[in-house]
């Protein structure tokens, strides 16, 4: 007696089906494959991306200290050459009208900049 086979069993339009079923599988597999290596190139993309913007973050952080610090060298050798407590009263308020005008735009501009950072690229 010969053994059955699945060519047998199945009808012609089940085994169409089936192997048409497997097909469909088969393409959504590879299709979800491709749209997960797209996501996953983009999220590095992004890491990326938001790495430099960090280090540009840093790197406006540290130029905006040796600023301050460099003002404050400065302010200290006016103060070593001021000739009365006027002109000490006067370098000092030059001084800090100065700082708080230079803190207020560094503030504003790392707010920005941080804000730009945190955006993901592609977005407005």
């Amino acid at each position: 007696m010969a053994e059955p086979n699945l060519d047998n069993l199945l009808p012609p339009e089940m085994r169409a089906f089936a192997e048409q079923g497997v097909q469909n599988a088969q393409k959504a597999f590879e299709q979800f494959m491709t749209a997960t290596q797209r996501a996953v190139s983009a999220f590095e993309g992004q890491a990326t991306s938001a790495q430099s913007n960090v280090r540009g973050l840093h790197h406006k952080v540290l130029d905006f200290s040796q600023r301050n610090i460099a003002a404050g060298f400065d302010f200290a050798q006016q103060l070593l050459h001021a000739k009365d407590g006027e002109e000490v009263v006067r370098l000092h308020s030059e001084f800090v009208k100065a700082q708080v005008q230079a803190l207020t735009e560094q503030a504003q501009e790392l707010t920005q900049q941080a804000a730009s950072a945190s955006k993901p690229r592609g977005h407005a």
